[in-house]
C-alpha cells in the first residue's frame, strides 16, 4: 500500500457518502466534498461546498415548538459537469460499470477518479477526472474531465454550471428542519467561457460570489464550441456540444473562483471572483503551484513514519498521513487570516452543524510546534467571543466567562435546550451544555501555546484575560462543604456523554466529576501563575480592568488546594461522585423495567447521536 494514497476500487452506492467525506478537498478557506460532478444530490450522493465560518440561522416550527439552529451552510455546487452521449445523460446508476478506481493523492492534494462503463446501447466510455481545491490561492479550485469513447463515435453534450439551488440536506436526522439557507441574487455570463453566480445567506447575510470558466481541448488544442446559456433563479450554466470519434478523447477543464463579503482586501466579492477566474491559469498551471504548496506543508508536518519490516504494507503510515491531510485542509495557513475556530468534523460536511466544540485541545499540540501562528489565530476566535462568554456566565448565575459547548458565528451557546427524539417523537432535555469543561480546555490551550512559543504579547493582551475570567467562572461554580472542608462542583456533565444525570434524578448533572474538578484546580493555579508571570504594570492593569482584588485571588488559591476528588474504596479516582454505586447497564432489563419513558428516550437519543 502506498502510504501517500487512499484508493477505492469498485463502485459501491452504499459507501459513496462516506467516500465523499473522506475525499473532501479543502484549503482552510473552503472545502468541497469528493462527490462526482455528473449527478445531483440523492440518497447515496451528496455534493457539498463549505466556507470556513459560513454559518446561517433558520427557525423551524416542529412538533409544537419553534426552534432555531445555526448551520454551516452548503454553498453553491461548483462541481456540476454533466455529460450526455447522444440521448443519454451519464448516470452511474444506469450503466454497467467496467472499472471504477478512485484515488486521493495525499502528497499533492489531488482527487482522481477513473471510470469505465457500458451504456444500454453497448457503447463503452472512459471518464477520468482530476480535481483540486487550491492550497496556494485559497479562492480557486479546478477540475479536469477526460472523456474517451472506446468503441463508438457520436455526439457529446456537456453542461457546466454553478448551482445555487442547493439546500442543507446532508444529514438524515436534520431533514425535517428548515434547510433553505441561500437567497439568489444574480446570474450572468462574464464572457463566452465564463459564468457568474451570486447568492446570499438569508439571516447572516453573507454574500457568496462564484465564477466558473469552462474550456474544452482535444489533441490539437482548445476547441471553439457553440454554447447555450442555461439561466434560472440561483442557477447558471452552459450547454456545449461536439462530435467525438472512436478512441479519441477530449478534455474538459473547469476553473472556479469563490469570494465572499467577509473577505479582506476586496472592493466587492463579485468583482474579485470574476477577476480571479479570468486571470487564473489552466488546470495544469494550477496543479503545479498547488502541489508546491502541499510539498512545503509536508516538509513542515511530515513525521517520517517508519513501518516495521514484518508489516506487509504502509497502512498505518497512510492512516496517519490521511488524518494530517484533513487537519491541514481545515486549519491551513489561510486560517491565520480568518475569524474561525476548529469544527469537530472539519469543514467537510453538515454533521454537528459545523460547530466548534473542544476538539482544538487535541490538535493544538502539533500546530504549536509546526505553525504556531495558526494556533494563535484559532485562540483569537475565542478571545473575540469573550464578552459573549461573560454574558453566558451571568445568565447562568455565575461570574467570569462561560464558553459554550457548541460555538458558531458569535460564540453564543448553540446546543439546544431541548431535543426532539426521532424514535419517540418526544421533546427531551439536551443536557450537553453542562459540559463546561470546554472552559478548562480553552485555558489549557492558551497555557500550552504560551509554553511552546513564549508569545508574551499574546498572553499579555489576550490570553491572560481569558484565563483569569475562566478561573473566576470556575471559582463561582464551587460550593464549600464545611463537613469535608472541601470545595465541590455540582450539577455538571463530564467528557463521558453517556452520563448526564443520576438514575431517577429530577435534575440534570453530576456531582464532583473528577476531570472537571481536577482541571478547575489546575486552571485556578495557572491563573495565579499568569498574574505572577506578567509584567507588574500589565498585572495591575488587568486587576483594575477586571476588578480583581487580592481577596478573590486568595480564594482561588484556597479552592485549588481544597478541591474535592472522589475515590473508590480501593483508592482509584471515581469518574464522579456515586459512580461506583451504579449498576452495570442491562439493555433488556432496563427496557423491561421502565418501558417507553423519558429516561429511556435520553438513552436512545444518545445512541442515535453516536
Amino acid at each position: 500500500m502506498d502510504p501517500w494514497t487512499v484508493t477505492y476500487d469498485g463502485f459501491d452506492p452504499e459507501e459513496e457518502k462516506l467516500r465523499e467525506a473522506l475525499c473532501t478537498l479543502g484549503n482552510g478557506y473552503f472545502a468541497t466534498r469528493g462527490a462526482t460532478p455528473y449527478t445531483d444530490a440523492d440518497g447515496g450522493h451528496y455534493p457539498g461546498t463549505y466556507l470556513a465560518g459560513g454559518y446561517n440561522r433558520l427557525k423551524t416550527n416542529i412538533a409544537g415548538r419553534v426552534i432555531e439552529n445555526e448551520d454551516l451552510v452548503n454553498l453553491p455546487n461548483w462541481l456540476v459537469l454533466k455529460l450526455r452521449m447522444d440521448d443519454q445523460w451519464f448516470d452511474l446508476g444506469e450503466v454497467d460499470i467496467l472499472k471504477y478506481r478512485q484515488e486521493l493523492d495525499l502528497k499533492q492534494g489531488v482527487l482522481t477518479r477513473d471510470i469505465g462503463y457500458r451504456d444500454s446501447k453497448g457503447r463503452e466510455t472512459e471518464v477520468v477526472e482530476r480535481r483540486l481545491v487550491h492550497m496556494a490561492e485559497p479562492h480557486l479550485a479546478g477540475m479536469e474531465l477526460t472523456i474517451t469513447p472506446k468503441n463508438w463515435s457520436g455526439q457529446l453534450e456537456i453542461r457546466s454550471a454553478l448551482d445555487g439551488q442547493v439546500i442543507n440536506g446532508g444529514v438524515e436526522r436534520y431533514k425535517t428542519l428548515s434547510s433553505h439557507h441561500l437567497k439568489p441574487m444574480e446570474t450572468q455570463s462574464i464572457d463566452e467561457e465564463t459564468v457568474f453566480l451570486r447568492v446570499r445567506t438569508s439571516q447572516s447575510r453573507i454574500t457568496v460570489a462564484q465564477a466558473a470558466r469552462t474550456r474544452i481541448f482535444d489533441d490539437d488544442g482548445m476547441l471553439d464550441t457553440h454554447r447555450k446559456v442555461i439561466q434560472k433563479s440561483g442557477y447558471i450554466g452552459q450547454d456545449m456540444a461536439l462530435a467525438l470519434s472512436e478512441g479519441k478523447g477530449v478534455r474538459i477543464e473547469k476553473v472556479v473562483s469563490m469570494y465572499t463579503s467577509q473577505d479582506h482586501a476586496i472592493a466587492e466579492c463579485g468583482l474579485e471572483s470574476g477577476k480571479a477566474v479570468l486571470s487564473a491559469g489552466g488546470f495544469e498551471d494550477l496543479l503545479v503551484s498547488h502541489a508546491l504548496s502541499w510539498k512545503h506543508l509536508w516538509e513542515r508536518f511530515e513525521m517520517g513514519f517508519r513501518v516495521k519490516p514484518e508489516y506487509e504494507d504502509d497502512h498505518t503510515a497512510m492512516i496517519l498521513h490521511l488524518n494530517l491531510f484533513h487537519l491541514l485542509q481545515s486549519t491551513s495557513i489561510h486560517t491565520m487570516d480568518l475569524d474561525v475556530g476548529v469544527p469537530s468534523r472539519g469543514w467537510h460536511g453538515e454533521a454537528y452543524r459545523g460547530h466548534i466544540f473542544w476538539d482544538e485541545l487535541f490538535i493544538f499540540p502539533m500546530l504549536n510546534l509546526q505553525v504556531p501562528e495558526i494556533t494563535r489565530s484559532l485562540l483569537m476566535y475565542r478571545y473575540r467571543r469573550l464578552n459573549e462568554a461573560r454574558r453566558a456566565a451571568e445568565g447562568a448565575g455565575f461570574r467570569g466567562a462561560m464558553y459554550p459547548w457548541q460555538s458558531g458565528s458569535n460564540g453564543r451557546e448553540e446546543s439546544q435546550a431541548v431535543h426532539l427524539n426521532p424514535k419517540s417523537g418526544r421533546w427531551i432535555p439536551d443536557n450537553s451544555r453542562l459540559q463546561r469543561h470546554v472552559n478548562a480546555a480553552i485555558a489549557y490551550n492558551i497555557h500550552q501555546y504560551n509554553e511552546c512559543t513564549g508569545d508574551t504579547e499574546f498572553l499579555s493582551f489576550y490570553g491572560a484575560e481569558m484565563i483569569l475570567e475562566i478561573a473566576r467562572f470556575w471559582a463561582s461554580t464551587t460550593t464549600y462543604n464545611r463537613e469535608l472542608d472541601r470545595y465541590e462542583i455540582l450539577g455538571v456533565m463530564g467528557p463521558d456523554e453517556y452520563h448526564d444525570m443520576y438514575p431517577e434524578a429530577e435534575r440534570a448533572g453530576l456531582n464532583n466529576n473528577a476531570y472537571t474538578n481536577i482541571m478547575t484546580a489546575w486552571v485556578l493555579k495557572q491563573a495565579l501563575n499568569v498574574l505572577a508571570l506578567l509584567p507588574e504594570d500589565r498585572t495591575r492593569e488587568l486587576r483594575e480592568i477586571l476588578r480583581l482584588d487580592q481577596k478573590e485571588t486568595d480564594q482561588w488559591d484556597e479552592i485549588s488546594r481544597k478541591m474535592r476528588v472522589v475515590f473508590h474504596d480501593d483508592g482509584i479516582i471515581s469518574q464522579f461522585e456515586g459512580y461506583d454505586q451504579l449498576e452495570e447497564f442491562d439493555w433488556e432489563g432496563y427496557s423491561e423495567k421502565y418501558g417507553d419513558i423519558q429516561r429511556l428516550d435520553r438513552i436512545l437519543e444518545a445512541e442515535d447521536d453516536t
